[in-house]
């Protein structure tokens, strides 16, 4: 088959999304699929500045949301315009990666499916970009409600986003979990003190790695706050965050309260590839999610990296997570924003480096057995195939 697949927002970028769309191409590639990319990035710099963000910012300025919206919608027209440029090549299919692209594919008369990421419109109140109840929510959330309705499938990455789709669309959707390039991510230990070198990090530091976007849903203030209590039994300990977002001046504000300046380091975004060095030599890898305005974590695909990489890994027990991690067995699952809970079981794995070994290893093997891109991606095929009635 020859796949176009599709997104309103730019592609590559440092986020779930960008990751799932890579890792979903390298396994139809792998299949012997023809899978083709088609994102905001490959609209020309100047139209994306004065017909999608710059008047998206002036609007967005004069009321709060209404911007977010006009920005969505212009870059819904520009990539309709380059689906119609591109369509000559004879795709079979599109799979449209949130519901702007969705709404811009579908014009093009090529069968479109959808994989439903997460809560556009709840996401958008979550990160403070648009009021809660406002009459922008109510549209977002509509523009997802039609999305859903025209589309000929949907996908989604976990359970809870199925039944979303269920409740707001009406929509049977088909789950299935994110997943990774196994032998993208796997064990390095043979390179830890390497990568420790190359990214000065002594070589005697317990290092905690938070591999999260700054954004309130991802709970990434909880590591912060936790260190207090962390330090106190383990002064050596590191904590090392890759990522930005909206949360950064909130974290800065802990840490210099806490006086812990030394002991915390702010990567800002970092390539994907480079995530890889960090796991090698992480002791633990933490994702602190959070409930935040109706937005549950899906099946994390930081989690699934961490654990295919064989890091112990500590989460909160929201949404996905709870699918991926399989409490005091292949991880630790601590309750949301629990400060104390969540530096109670670190001190626990620092304590006992065996226990945290015999979690890694079993994680490493759910992460092979079930998580693999190239079974996920015979999965999305099949459903490829169902719509375009070759089944």
């Amino acid at each position: 088959m020859k796949i176009l697949l599709t997104t309103v927002y730019d592609y590559p970028h440092a986020g779930g999304l960008s990751t799932h769309v890579t890792t979903l191409k390298a396994g139809l590639e792998a299949q012997g699929h023809t899978v083709d990319v088609l994102s905001f990035s490959d609209v020309p710099f100047l139209k994306q500045m004065f017909l999608a963000q710059g008047p998206s910012n002036i609007v967005n300025r004069i009321k709060k949301g209404r911007g977010i919206m006009l920005g969505l919608y212009a870059r819904q027209l520009l990539l309709q315009k380059l689906i119609e440029k591109h369509k000559k090549r004879g795709y079979d299919i599109i799979n449209a990666q949130d519901p702007y692209a969705t709404l811009a594919s579908i014009p093009s008369g090529i069968p479109t499916v959808s994989t439903a990421h997460g809560y556009l419109s709840y996401e958008a109140v979550s990160k403070g970009s648009v009021k809660a109840n406002s009459e922008e929510a109510k549209l977002l959330q509509n523009k997802e409600i039609i999305s859903f309705q025209k589309t000929r499938r949907v996908i989604t990455v976990d359970q809870r986003i199925k039944q979303y789709v269920s409740d707001v669309a009406g929509i049977e959707g088909t789950a299935i979990r994110n997943f990774i390039d196994v032998e993208g991510f796997k064990p390095d230990v043979e390179n830890r003190s390497l990568y420790k070198e190359k990214h000065q990090v002594d070589n005697e530091k317990k290092v905690l790695f938070v591999p999260r976007r700054l954004t309130k849903k991802n709970g990434v203030i909880y590591p912060a706050l936790a260190m207090k209590k962390i330090l106190t039994r383990y002064p050596e300990t590191l904590l090392i965050y890759a990522g930005s977002g909206e949360d950064l001046p909130e974290i800065e504000r802990v840490i210099k309260e806490d006086g812990i300046e030394k002991e915390v380091k702010l990567l800002g975004a970092i390539p994907h590839e480079k995530i890889k060095e960090y796991y090698s030599f992480s002791d633990i890898v933490l994702i602190p999610s959070i409930h935040s305005a109706g937005v549950e974590e899906a099946t994390s695909i930081s989690a699934l990296e961490a654990m295919g990489s064989g890091s112990p890994v500590i989460a909160c027990a929201v949404g996905g997570l709870k699918e991926i991690i399989n409490d005091d067995v292949d991880g630790i699952l601590v309750e949301e924003q629990n400060v104390d809970a969540l530096a109670d079981a670190v001190i626990r794995l620092f304590d006992q480096p065996e226990l945290a070994s015999e979690y890694a290893i079993k994680a490493r093997a759910k992460i092979e057995a079930e998580y693999s891109h190239i079974a996920a991606a015979k999965k999305y095929a099949e459903i490829y195939e169902d719509v375009l009635g070759k089944k």
